[in-house]
């Protein structure tokens, strides 16, 4: 007689869980979690134009033709840009806050 073959041990939801977890922290108070450069991007564009973010981030892709597309070549390429963008984009965030709440006088 022959046995019946050793199964492979399923795992359990919390061991998923947890894998998942480990893979993807939650980020809840993090603004930029989730989001993509190009959305950034994009966000930043329409709320100065290319004019204000080249002389807010003086980097020739903003200033001399430029897209989105250019602009993201260069900025998945070069970290310290990327860091200035992402940080002009948390400040517009802050400023549109503040908008909203009434803080800003005008």
């Amino acid at each position: 007689m022959s046995s019946p073959a050793p199964t492979q041990p399923t795992p359990d939801s919390k061991s998923t869980q947890s894998i998942e977890s480990a893979a993807q922290p939650e980020q809840p108070r993090n603004p930029l979690h989730g989001l993509t450069l190009e959305a950034m991007l994009t966000a930043l564009v329409d709320y100065f134009g290319w004019a204000e973010l080249a002389e807010r981030i003086p980097i020739r892709c903003f200033a001399l033709d430029p897209s989105v597309k250019s602009s993201l070549k260069f900025l998945r390429k070069t970290p310290w840009a990327r860091e200035k963008v992402e940080g002009l984009y948390l400040f517009m965030l802050r400023e549109i806050r503040r908008r909203e709440s009434g803080g800003l006088k005008s």
